[in-house]
């Protein structure tokens, strides 16, 4: 068998925090729902069965939740910081992608998400 890449995903990753370019938002608060894909080599890790052959979930969740208490104004910016904070984290990670949904944005109508997904790589 031949592996050709690998994918991690960590979905629907719930916070409530206070990002937004209104000021209420940023008083007030919502709900954002982060997906995030680490490409890396899992190979070692799938004959090994070892954990630190792989990348920890629980890490990588520290890493986006240290993100999401920092208020910013733009998701554009939140996907850039988690994907950088990625990068920097763990080393063996080629590329990552992360799509953060602001839910019910402040857009005058309805709306139940709006969302950007940035994918960044070494």
């Amino acid at each position: 068998m031949k592996n050709k890449s690998s994918i991690i995903r960590l979905e629907a990753m719930e916070f409530y925090s206070y990002h937004g370019y209104f000021d209420e938002e940023q008083k007030i608060g919502n709900r954002f729902t982060i997906d995030i894909a680490l490409h890396a080599d899992i190979v070692s890790a799938g004959k090994s069965d070892e954990l630190s052959e792989t990348i920890d979930y629980g890490q990588v969740y520290e890493v986006v939740s240290a993100v999401m208490k920092s208020p910013s104004k733009l998701l554009e910016t939140i996907t850039t910081d988690i994907n950088a904070d990625i990068l920097k984290a763990f080393p063996t990670v080629a590329q990552v992608s992360t799509k953060v949904a602001k839910h019910n944005p402040p857009i005058g109508g309805i709306c139940g998400q709006a969302s950007v997904e940035l994918i960044s790589e070494r």
